[in-house]
Protein backbone atom coordinates (compact mmCIF):
# COMPACT_ATOMS: atom_id res chain seq x y z
CA UNK A 1 0.00 0.00 0.00
CA UNK A 2 1.58 3.42 -1.08
CA UNK A 3 2.66 5.71 2.13
CA UNK A 4 -0.11 8.72 1.91
CA UNK A 5 2.21 12.24 1.23
CA UNK A 6 3.09 14.30 3.73
CA UNK A 7 1.96 18.26 3.87
CA UNK A 8 4.73 20.43 3.70
CA UNK A 9 5.64 22.16 6.83
CA UNK A 10 4.85 26.16 6.40
CA UNK A 11 6.79 28.56 8.19
CA UNK A 12 5.98 31.65 8.59
CA UNK A 13 8.64 34.37 8.66
CA UNK A 14 6.84 37.87 7.96
CA UNK A 15 5.47 39.29 11.10
CA UNK A 16 6.04 42.59 10.17
CA UNK A 17 3.42 42.38 7.54
CA UNK A 18 1.27 41.10 10.38
CA UNK A 19 1.31 39.03 13.70
CA UNK A 20 -0.48 36.04 14.22
CA UNK A 21 -2.67 36.74 16.96
CA UNK A 22 -2.03 36.36 19.95
CA UNK A 23 -4.10 34.05 22.35
CA UNK A 24 -5.37 36.84 24.68
CA UNK A 25 -5.93 38.95 21.88
CA UNK A 26 -8.29 36.56 20.65
CA UNK A 27 -9.98 35.71 23.86
CA UNK A 28 -10.49 39.84 24.35
CA UNK A 29 -11.86 40.05 20.81
CA UNK A 30 -14.06 37.44 21.04
CA UNK A 31 -15.78 38.60 24.25
CA UNK A 32 -15.97 42.05 23.35
CA UNK A 33 -18.41 40.98 20.36
CA UNK A 34 -20.79 40.19 22.90
CA UNK A 35 -20.93 43.84 23.65
CA UNK A 36 -24.02 45.06 22.29
CA UNK A 37 -23.98 48.92 23.23
CA UNK A 38 -22.43 52.15 21.36
CA UNK A 39 -20.10 53.74 23.54
CA UNK A 40 -21.65 57.14 22.81
CA UNK A 41 -25.01 55.85 24.16
CA UNK A 42 -26.26 57.01 27.83
CA UNK A 43 -27.88 53.76 28.57
CA UNK A 44 -27.08 51.04 30.40
CA UNK A 45 -25.30 48.99 27.34
CA UNK A 46 -23.65 52.08 26.43
CA UNK A 47 -22.61 52.88 29.62
CA UNK A 48 -21.01 49.36 29.59
CA UNK A 49 -19.34 49.61 26.12
CA UNK A 50 -18.36 53.00 27.30
CA UNK A 51 -16.48 51.43 30.29
CA UNK A 52 -14.70 48.71 28.05
CA UNK A 53 -13.63 51.58 25.59
CA UNK A 54 -12.11 53.79 28.16
CA UNK A 55 -10.34 50.82 30.26
CA UNK A 56 -9.07 49.44 27.01
CA UNK A 57 -7.65 53.07 26.63
CA UNK A 58 -6.04 53.61 29.62
CA UNK A 59 -4.42 50.03 29.48
CA UNK A 60 -2.75 50.96 26.45
CA UNK A 61 -1.96 53.91 27.11
CA UNK A 62 -0.13 53.12 30.66
CA UNK A 63 1.99 50.49 28.65
CA UNK A 64 3.13 53.18 26.33
CA UNK A 65 3.97 55.40 29.01
CA UNK A 66 1.01 57.97 28.04
CA UNK A 67 -1.89 59.44 29.58
CA UNK A 68 -5.62 57.97 28.63
CA UNK A 69 -6.32 61.79 26.84
CA UNK A 70 -3.44 61.47 24.84
CA UNK A 71 -4.49 58.61 23.14
CA UNK A 72 -6.71 58.39 19.94
CA UNK A 73 -7.81 55.39 18.49
CA UNK A 74 -7.61 55.46 14.82
CA UNK A 75 -7.91 52.15 11.74
CA UNK A 76 -4.11 51.78 12.17
CA UNK A 77 -1.20 53.16 11.79
CA UNK A 78 -1.29 54.54 8.20
CA UNK A 79 -4.62 56.24 9.69
CA UNK A 80 -2.54 57.58 12.95
CA UNK A 81 0.76 58.56 10.28
CA UNK A 82 -2.06 60.57 8.45
CA UNK A 83 -3.31 62.29 10.87
CA UNK A 84 -0.45 63.52 12.68
CA UNK A 85 1.26 64.57 9.18
CA UNK A 86 -2.03 66.38 8.06
CA UNK A 87 -3.25 67.55 10.89
CA UNK A 88 -0.24 68.87 12.65
CA UNK A 89 1.77 69.62 9.85
CA UNK A 90 -0.54 71.86 8.42
CA UNK A 91 1.62 75.83 7.57
CA UNK A 92 4.68 73.67 8.81
CA UNK A 93 7.49 72.80 6.71
CA UNK A 94 7.45 68.82 6.70
CA UNK A 95 10.72 66.57 6.93
CA UNK A 96 10.63 62.89 6.68
CA UNK A 97 13.49 60.57 6.84
CA UNK A 98 14.57 58.72 3.39
CA UNK A 99 13.64 55.70 4.86
CA UNK A 100 10.47 55.89 6.17
CA UNK A 101 7.13 53.67 5.00
CA UNK A 102 5.21 54.74 2.23
CA UNK A 103 1.94 55.95 3.98
CA UNK A 104 4.43 58.67 5.83
CA UNK A 105 6.17 59.70 2.34
CA UNK A 106 2.45 59.43 0.47
CA UNK A 107 1.50 61.72 3.25
CA UNK A 108 3.86 64.65 2.93
CA UNK A 109 4.80 64.22 -0.56
CA UNK A 110 6.31 67.90 -0.47
CA UNK A 111 8.50 67.00 2.29
CA UNK A 112 11.80 67.60 2.35
CA UNK A 113 13.93 64.50 2.73
CA UNK A 114 16.36 63.96 5.49
CA UNK A 115 19.43 61.29 4.43
CA UNK A 116 20.33 58.24 6.10
CA UNK A 117 23.90 57.00 6.70
CA UNK A 118 25.09 53.52 5.19
CA UNK A 119 23.30 52.16 8.12
CA UNK A 120 20.10 53.27 7.37
CA UNK A 121 20.13 55.52 10.99
CA UNK A 122 18.74 59.19 10.75
CA UNK A 123 22.01 61.68 9.79
CA UNK A 124 20.93 64.20 12.48
CA UNK A 125 23.89 66.82 11.60
CA UNK A 126 21.64 67.24 8.31
CA UNK A 127 18.67 67.35 10.23
CA UNK A 128 20.62 70.10 12.39
CA UNK A 129 21.58 72.39 9.47
CA UNK A 130 17.24 71.75 8.00
CA UNK A 131 16.29 73.00 10.94
CA UNK A 132 18.71 75.90 11.51
CA UNK A 133 17.19 77.32 8.48
CA UNK A 134 13.60 76.81 9.10
CA UNK A 135 11.16 78.69 11.24
CA UNK A 136 8.28 76.25 12.15
CA UNK A 137 9.06 72.23 10.82
CA UNK A 138 6.99 69.20 11.28
CA UNK A 139 9.50 66.14 11.58
CA UNK A 140 8.52 62.79 10.75
CA UNK A 141 10.77 59.68 11.64
CA UNK A 142 10.32 55.93 12.46
CA UNK A 143 11.94 54.53 15.14
CA UNK A 144 12.77 51.31 13.87
CA UNK A 145 12.28 50.34 10.05
CA UNK A 146 10.32 48.13 8.54
CA UNK A 147 12.22 46.70 6.17
CA UNK A 148 15.88 46.39 7.85
CA UNK A 149 14.80 47.18 11.56
CA UNK A 150 17.85 49.97 11.96
CA UNK A 151 16.61 52.03 14.96
CA UNK A 152 16.78 56.10 14.46
CA UNK A 153 18.27 58.00 17.50
CA UNK A 154 14.76 59.16 18.26
CA UNK A 155 15.90 60.99 22.16
CA UNK A 156 18.96 62.58 20.12
CA UNK A 157 16.47 63.68 17.18
CA UNK A 158 13.45 64.78 19.88
CA UNK A 159 15.71 67.08 21.56
CA UNK A 160 17.28 68.97 18.43
CA UNK A 161 13.75 69.04 17.20
CA UNK A 162 12.66 70.85 20.44
CA UNK A 163 15.76 73.23 20.60
CA UNK A 164 14.65 74.58 16.96
CA UNK A 165 10.79 74.68 17.98
CA UNK A 166 10.10 71.85 15.75
CA UNK A 167 7.13 68.78 16.17
CA UNK A 168 8.83 65.85 15.88
CA UNK A 169 6.16 62.70 15.04
CA UNK A 170 7.69 59.46 15.95
CA UNK A 171 6.00 56.13 13.57
CA UNK A 172 6.40 53.32 16.20
CA UNK A 173 4.42 50.94 14.28
CA UNK A 174 7.23 48.17 14.06
CA UNK A 175 8.80 48.98 17.53
CA UNK A 176 5.78 48.56 19.75
CA UNK A 177 5.48 44.89 20.82
CA UNK A 178 9.02 44.00 19.61
CA UNK A 179 10.76 46.62 22.08
CA UNK A 180 10.35 48.51 25.84
CA UNK A 181 9.10 51.41 24.61
CA UNK A 182 8.28 54.61 26.74
CA UNK A 183 6.89 57.77 25.03
CA UNK A 184 8.29 59.94 27.52
CA UNK A 185 11.66 58.38 27.17
CA UNK A 186 11.49 59.47 23.30
CA UNK A 187 10.58 62.70 23.69
CA UNK A 188 8.60 62.60 20.81
CA UNK A 189 5.65 65.32 20.61
CA UNK A 190 3.13 62.63 18.75
CA UNK A 191 3.56 58.59 18.34
CA UNK A 192 1.86 56.19 15.75
CA UNK A 193 0.73 52.72 16.92
CA UNK A 194 -0.83 49.83 14.82
CA UNK A 195 -2.51 46.95 16.97
CA UNK A 196 -1.60 43.96 14.12
CA UNK A 197 1.89 44.22 14.41
CA UNK A 198 2.03 43.62 18.23
CA UNK A 199 0.03 40.44 17.67
CA UNK A 200 -3.70 42.43 17.82
CA UNK A 201 -6.26 42.58 15.69
CA UNK A 202 -6.43 44.07 12.35
CA UNK A 203 -8.12 47.52 11.35
CA UNK A 204 -7.08 49.49 14.91
CA UNK A 205 -4.58 51.49 15.94
CA UNK A 206 -3.75 54.65 17.54
CA UNK A 207 -2.25 57.77 17.98
CA UNK A 208 -0.39 59.28 20.77
CA UNK A 209 -0.48 63.23 21.32
CA UNK A 210 1.17 65.40 23.53
CA UNK A 211 -1.10 67.95 25.03
CA UNK A 212 -0.07 71.00 22.94
CA UNK A 213 -0.37 68.88 19.94
CA UNK A 214 -3.47 67.73 20.54
CA UNK A 215 -4.80 71.39 20.98
CA UNK A 216 -3.34 72.37 17.27
CA UNK A 217 -4.68 68.94 15.74
CA UNK A 218 -7.36 69.38 13.01
CA UNK A 219 -9.08 66.06 12.64
CA UNK A 220 -9.15 63.96 9.12
CA UNK A 221 -12.10 62.30 10.01
CA UNK A 222 -15.31 64.42 10.90
CA UNK A 223 -18.19 63.26 12.77
CA UNK A 224 -20.34 63.09 16.34
CA UNK A 225 -17.73 64.48 18.67
CA UNK A 226 -16.10 60.33 19.33
CA UNK A 227 -12.01 60.66 20.23
CA UNK A 228 -12.83 64.13 21.58
CA UNK A 229 -13.18 65.56 18.73
CA UNK A 230 -10.22 64.40 17.42
CA UNK A 231 -11.40 61.63 14.80
CA UNK A 232 -14.87 60.83 14.38
CA UNK A 233 -16.65 57.09 13.85
CA UNK A 234 -18.26 54.75 15.95
CA UNK A 235 -15.01 52.96 17.33
CA UNK A 236 -14.31 49.03 16.84
CA UNK A 237 -14.56 48.27 19.99
CA UNK A 238 -13.85 44.65 19.58
CA UNK A 239 -11.05 45.74 18.07
CA UNK A 240 -9.78 47.58 20.54
CA UNK A 241 -10.80 45.32 23.30
CA UNK A 242 -7.69 42.69 21.47
CA UNK A 243 -5.54 45.69 20.85
CA UNK A 244 -5.29 46.14 24.83
CA UNK A 245 -4.85 42.51 25.02
CA UNK A 246 -1.98 42.68 23.03
CA UNK A 247 -0.27 45.99 24.15
CA UNK A 248 -0.55 44.02 27.82
CA UNK A 249 1.89 41.28 27.02
CA UNK A 250 5.49 41.98 27.28
CA UNK A 251 7.91 41.45 24.23
CA UNK A 252 10.04 38.28 23.81
CA UNK A 253 13.57 38.51 23.07
CA UNK A 254 14.35 37.03 19.04
CA UNK A 255 17.72 38.56 18.77
CA UNK A 256 19.37 35.03 19.43
CA UNK A 257 17.12 33.47 16.59
CA UNK A 258 17.37 36.60 14.66
CA UNK A 259 20.98 35.90 15.07
CA UNK A 260 21.11 32.16 14.27
CA UNK A 261 19.30 32.84 11.07
CA UNK A 262 21.67 35.39 9.72
CA UNK A 263 24.62 33.00 10.56
CA UNK A 264 22.99 30.03 8.10
CA UNK A 265 22.32 33.19 5.69
CA UNK A 266 25.47 34.77 5.44
CA UNK A 267 26.91 31.25 5.43
CA UNK A 268 25.50 31.18 2.18
CA UNK A 269 26.55 34.55 0.68
CA UNK A 270 24.24 36.74 1.89
CA UNK A 271 24.95 40.12 3.49
CA UNK A 272 22.81 41.64 6.24
CA UNK A 273 21.57 45.16 5.19
CA UNK A 274 21.72 47.51 8.22
CA UNK A 275 24.09 45.37 10.21
CA UNK A 276 25.97 47.96 11.87
CA UNK A 277 23.00 49.45 13.54
CA UNK A 278 21.30 48.71 16.73
CA UNK A 279 18.00 46.85 15.22
CA UNK A 280 14.68 45.09 16.34
CA UNK A 281 15.13 42.09 17.84
CA UNK A 282 12.99 40.00 14.97
CA UNK A 283 14.10 41.89 11.88
CA UNK A 284 16.96 40.68 9.23
CA UNK A 285 16.80 42.24 6.26
CA UNK A 286 19.39 39.75 3.94
CA UNK A 287 20.62 40.50 0.43
CA UNK A 288 21.49 38.20 -2.13
CA UNK A 289 24.12 39.31 -4.53
CA UNK A 290 23.05 38.64 -8.41
CA UNK A 291 19.66 37.08 -7.38
CA UNK A 292 16.22 38.93 -7.67
CA UNK A 293 14.28 39.89 -4.61
CA UNK A 294 11.23 38.14 -5.74
CA UNK A 295 13.19 35.17 -7.28
CA UNK A 296 14.21 34.39 -3.82
CA UNK A 297 10.60 35.35 -2.11
CA UNK A 298 9.13 33.05 -4.27
CA UNK A 299 11.51 30.04 -4.31
CA UNK A 300 11.30 29.88 -0.28
CA UNK A 301 7.84 30.16 -0.60
CA UNK A 302 7.77 27.03 -2.90
CA UNK A 303 9.66 25.64 0.31
CA UNK A 304 7.25 26.32 2.92
CA UNK A 305 8.96 29.74 4.16
CA UNK A 306 7.22 32.46 3.96
CA UNK A 307 9.09 36.14 4.03
CA UNK A 308 8.92 39.32 1.96
CA UNK A 309 10.46 42.42 0.11
CA UNK A 310 10.24 45.34 1.65
CA UNK A 311 7.39 46.76 2.60
CA UNK A 312 3.88 44.51 2.52
CA UNK A 313 1.55 47.28 1.43
CA UNK A 314 2.67 47.40 -2.31
CA UNK A 315 -0.03 45.02 -3.68
CA UNK A 316 1.22 41.90 -4.21
CA UNK A 317 4.26 43.68 -6.21
CA UNK A 318 8.09 43.11 -5.84
CA UNK A 319 10.01 46.62 -6.51
CA UNK A 320 13.41 48.10 -5.54
CA UNK A 321 13.36 48.72 -1.91
CA UNK A 322 14.01 52.81 -1.44
CA UNK A 323 14.99 51.72 2.14
CA UNK A 324 18.42 50.54 0.35
CA UNK A 325 18.51 52.79 -2.03
CA UNK A 326 18.90 55.34 0.65
CA UNK A 327 21.32 53.66 2.00
CA UNK A 328 23.30 53.40 -0.80
CA UNK A 329 23.14 49.59 -1.53
CA UNK A 330 22.83 49.98 -5.28
CA UNK A 331 21.60 46.97 -7.05
CA UNK A 332 21.50 44.85 -3.36
CA UNK A 333 18.15 47.39 -3.37
CA UNK A 334 16.60 44.57 -5.60
CA UNK A 335 18.37 41.49 -4.47
CA UNK A 336 17.17 41.64 -0.72
CA UNK A 337 14.70 39.84 1.14
CA UNK A 338 13.06 40.93 4.85
CA UNK A 339 13.13 37.49 7.90
CA UNK A 340 10.45 39.38 10.67
CA UNK A 341 10.22 36.72 13.03
CA UNK A 342 6.97 36.22 15.05
CA UNK A 343 5.87 36.06 18.50
CA UNK A 344 5.32 32.25 18.64
CA UNK A 345 8.80 31.39 16.14
CA UNK A 346 10.32 28.36 17.51
CA UNK A 347 14.06 26.89 16.65
CA UNK A 348 12.75 24.64 14.41
CA UNK A 349 11.51 27.28 12.24
CA UNK A 350 14.77 28.69 12.06
CA UNK A 351 16.39 25.42 11.40
CA UNK A 352 13.94 24.98 8.28
CA UNK A 353 14.68 28.41 7.29
CA UNK A 354 18.41 27.76 7.36
CA UNK A 355 18.18 24.84 5.26
CA UNK A 356 15.87 26.47 2.50
CA UNK A 357 18.07 29.46 2.35
CA UNK A 358 21.19 27.71 1.66
CA UNK A 359 19.48 25.47 -0.75
CA UNK A 360 18.14 28.21 -2.86
CA UNK A 361 21.19 29.81 -2.63
CA UNK A 362 23.57 27.63 -3.73
CA UNK A 363 20.86 26.74 -6.60
CA UNK A 364 20.50 30.47 -7.50
CA UNK A 365 24.29 31.22 -7.47
CA UNK A 366 24.52 28.81 -10.21
CA UNK A 367 21.92 29.99 -12.57
CA UNK A 368 23.36 33.56 -11.98
CA UNK A 369 26.61 32.59 -12.76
Amino acid sequence: MPRAETAQRRVYLDANATEPLLPAARAALLAAFDQIGNPASVHGPGRAARALLEAARETIAQRFGARPADLVFTSGGTEANTLAITGLGIGRRRIIGATEHDAVRAAAPEATILPVDSAGRADLAALEQILAGTDDAFVALMLANNETGVLHPIPAAARLCHRFGAHLHVDAVQAAGRLALDWAALGADSLALSAHKLGGPTGVGALLLAPDAADRLVPLIKGGGQERGRRGGTPALAAIAGFAAAASTPPADLAPLRDAAEMAARAAGAIVCGAGAARLPNTTCLALPGVAAETQVIALDLAGIAVSAGAACSSGKVARSHVLAAMGLGELAGQAIRVSLPWNVCADDITAFAAAYQAMARRLARRAA
